[in-house]
């Protein structure tokens, strides 16, 4: 069974920092892309961030760019985001997504994702 499960989320002030984790089981790591989704509520879901499956390719939405820091950790299958300069509007639950690929792009961002953690909530108080 392949799971993913978030952790590190919580409540924080503007200006602040959190980083998340992600913990993925059940499938070969080194050979999917990892992504963060986030979805604030009453929005869509947005992508946030992918790094490609060995690390060495990042995509990030603009929103975030400069702030966040997305990283994996392959032998631990592991996959992070270390998010700085936290303003109200990355208030959101976090997500964490496979897909099987080589490279972190905005298509294989938007191209749909082949597993999903629960999410975990990520709170930023003005």
């Amino acid at each position: 069974e392949v799971q993913l499960v978030e952790s590190g989320g919580g409540l924080v002030q503007a200006g602040g920092s959190l980083i998340l984790a992600c913990t993925v089981s059940g499938l070969s790591f080194d050979d999917y892309v990892m992504c963060w989704f986030r979805q604030a509520p009453g929005k869509e879901r947005e992508g946030v961030s992918c790094i490609g499956r060995g690390g060495g390719t990042t995509f990030y939405v603009d929103s975030v760019k400069g702030r966040f820091t997305i990283s994996r950790d392959n032998p631990y299958h592991h996959l992070y985001l270390q998010m700085n300069s936290l303003k109200p509007e990355d208030t959101a639950t976090y997500f964490c997504a496979a897909k099987k690929g080589v490279f972190a792009t905005e298509n294989m961002m938007r191209s749909g994702m082949d597993y999903w953690g629960k999410g975990i909530l990520v709170t930023i108080s003005s």
